[in-house]
Order: structure tokens, then sequence, then C-alpha cells
């Protein structure tokens, strides 16, 4: 059967990012693959199982006529949060399941792309219609995930007092300035604004990305450039973690009952595992994918709560950007690191926009059903994968997330 250059695309597309999770794995051990080091985390294994749990039972088992699982004990293992698909295993016990093995959940994950491609090779015209949203769905949502895997490892490793790295050969860290100028800030006129995806040329978005509506914004401005580290630190001298003035009540309760005094994943000069690693620091160390490192004063800093975000820009003088006053400014003369630095704390709750609907089917508990008690994220990170970033992408996490890697850029009103 030939196919459509539709067809031929999206099947492209689908092997490169489902080897992409595979690649992103490459550098861990079996054992660091089924950690889990705390319940908002997932071990790397269970983040594979269950972008293929995503395609056999959203496509397949749907479309397929007489399908067979992989393994019908799957259904229960590697569910997420879909409510309308029956009970599933505890989130905070994602770590206990040393079986299936992994050699098992690559052969789960084979099988599965063997059906897909078998599926979109075979698929009529009709078929197409229905399956090519799904199929892409299922693509941003495995995309997600990879950032994930990076994101839940770093958290998982960070827990070893050995510290390693997550890749085997570190890459070089790019040179960058020690310092870097003091921000300028950049006037918006504000007024009536569209925002949210209204796209007709068929490019992707979540629904809660939808519909297009207006806003109105008054006058307002915007920094240039993130936050950096060398600015926090300047926060955290202060006296910032110290200074009730500055914090909402919540995260000032939050800091105190978790004795936070800097950003995660920073060491302070007399940290013992510092020394374990041979090094002799006279100031902040950081860990990341690349292990543990001297602060970078000019780069943005990252790994902040939302309270730790909105107590530092008080401290500045100045607050966090609602996400209608980040999306607008996005295409602003002069702005930068808008994406592929740090997400964006933003000052807006994690809302339906006016007209919101769900998607249809199961998939309708994609999004929907977490809009309450979180606030939006806008940007992407160093984490985010090529191709899933965009200016209308509304992350979100509860205010006291902080594994993520997620920043601040700061506005003020005119």
């Amino acid at each position: 059967m030939s196919h459509s250059p539709d067809i031929q695309m999206l099947r492209t597309r689908y092997r490169e990012v489902r080897e992409y999770s595979l690649t992103l794995a490459t550098p861990l051990s079996e054992e660091d693959q089924c950690i889990q080091s705390m319940t908002d985390t997932s071990p790397t294994k269970w983040h594979l199982a269950h972008t293929t749990w995503f395609f056999e039972t959203m496509l397949l088992k749907r479309h397929v006529r007489g399908y067979q699982a992989f393994n019908p004990r799957f259904e229960y293992l590697f569910n997420s949060y879909y409510d309308a698909l029956g009970p599933r295993h505890p989130r905070s016990q994602r770590g206990l399941l040393t079986r299936p093995a992994l050699h098992e959940v690559h052969a789960y994950r084979l099988y599965v792309d063997i059906a897909v491609l078998n599926l979109m090779s075979n698929a009529n015209t009709e078929l197409w219609a229905e399956i090519e949203p799904i199929i892409t769905l299922g693509l941003q949502h495995e995309q997600q995930h990879q950032e994930l895997i990076l994101t839940d490892i770093l958290h998982a490793l960070s827990c070893n007092p050995l510290l390693p790295a997550y890749r085997i050969k570190p890459e070089p860290v790019p040179s960058q300035a020690t310092q870097v100028g003091p921000i300028r800030w950049i006037d918006q006129p504000g007024g009536v604004i569209e925002v949210g995806c209204g796209a007709t040329d068929g490019s992707f978005a979540f629904d809660n990305e939808k519909p297009r509506h207006p806003v109105f914004l008054g006058p307002y401005a915007i920094s240039d450039r993130l936050v950096t580290c060398g600015e926090f630190a300047q926060f955290i001298a202060d006296d910032g973690y110290l200074r009730p003035e500055f914090w909402l009540s919540d995260g000032w309760a939050i800091l105190q009952a978790n004795d936070w005094r800097h950003p995660a994943y920073w060491l302070p000069a007399d940290d013992p595992r510092l020394h374990d690693l041979g090094e002799s620091p006279h100031e902040w160390h950081v860990y990341g994918l690349d292990g543990t490192r001297p602060l970078e004063h000019a780069a943005a800093v990252s790994h902040l709560s939302f309270y730790e975000a909105a107590a530092y820009a008080q401290w500045a003088g100045a607050r966090l950007p609602t996400e209608f006053e980040w999306e607008a400014a996005f295409v602003a003369p002069g702005i930068s690191q808008m994406t592929g630095h740090v997400w964006q704390w933003t000052r807006s709750s994690y809302d339906p926009y006016p007209g919101f609907k769900p998607l249809d089917g199961v998939a309708s508990e994609y999004n929907g059903k977490f809009m309450v008690g979180q606030l939006v994220l806008r940007g992407s990170s160093v984490a985010t994968p090529a191709g899933h970033t965009r200016s209308t992408y509304r992350n979100f996490f509860p205010p006291s997330a902080r594994w993520q890697f997620s920043g601040l850029r700061l506005a003020r009103d005119i």
C-alpha cells in the first residue's frame, strides 16, 4: 500500500520519539531505572512502560480488531490516573515494581511499536482520520514523560550521597560570562489581546491551550531575561530565606517545615558531600545532570518552587508575570530566554479557559481534572525535548514543586 506524505511523516516521527525515550535511559543501570525517590516522581522503567500503555490502551485496543494485549495485567500496573479505566497500582508504590523486568518492558515497547506502525500502514482514509489525532497526542504525551525521565532521575540520584552524574561522560559546560548586565525592563502597553491556541494549520496544541480568547492587560513591564543564580545568591545572602515579609503564608510554612535555605540541588561550601568528592569549595556548588559543578553566576536559577520565585520577586521590588503577560511578551523586541532554559513560574492559577472543552473519550481526563490548586509555568527547559515548545504551552505544578527545571523572570506594573 502506498502511503501519503502525512502518514510517512508521522511514521518517521513516531519512530524518532519512541527511540529518544530509550536513548534517555541509556546512561542508566537497571537499578537506576527501578527507583522512585518520592511520590511525585516515577521510575524510568515505569515511564517507558506507561507511555507504551498509552498507545496500547488509547489506540490499539480501540482500533485493531482482535488485538491481543502484550500482558493484560499491565493495564493495572501502568495506568497513571485514568479513573474511567478502572483501578491501578498506587502511584507512591511504583518503585516497588521490580517485576516486570526491564527487558520485558523493552519487549513490550517493541510489541506495541510494531502494532502501531502496522496500523498506520494499513489505515484507509476514514481510519486515518480517527487514529492520527490519538497518535499525535500519544507522541506529545511521551515527550512530556521524556522530560520527567530526566527530572525524576535527577531527584533520585541526588538522594545518593555519592552524587553520581546522570550522564556517563559529562558534556562540557558551555562557557558563560561570570556576570550579566542589569535587567532591562521592556514596557508593554497592555490592552485587549488574544491568547491561547487558535491555529488553523493543523499544528498540535493540548486541550488546556484552547480556545483562543481575549483578555485585558493593564500596562506592565517585563524583564528582558531570566533571574540568574548570582542574583538569587544575593537574595540568600540578604537572609531572604529567614525574612517572612517576602513570603506567602503557605510558602513560609513549607519553608519552615522543610528547612529550605536555598534552591533544590544547591550545595553550600560546608556540605560534607563536596569534600567526599575531593572538592575544596569556597562557594556554592550545584548538582545537576552532569554531576556537581561550581555555581555559574550568569546561569538562570533553577529548581525553585513557586513560593521561592514569588519571595525573590517581592525582595526585588517586583512580581511574577501572569501567564497572559508572559504570552503577550513572547515576541517583544529585546526579550530573551523565553524557552530552552527553565520553565518560568507565573502568577496565574491553572484554570480552564472560557469555553474549555476536554478531549473526547477516555482522554478527557488528560488535563481538565487537574485544574485546581496548581500554578501555570510558561516556556520550556533544558530538559524539554526538541519540537515540544510553543508560546501557548501551559505547564502546571503545585506551588511547592521544585524538582523541575523551574525558575523565574520578573514583571512590574507601570
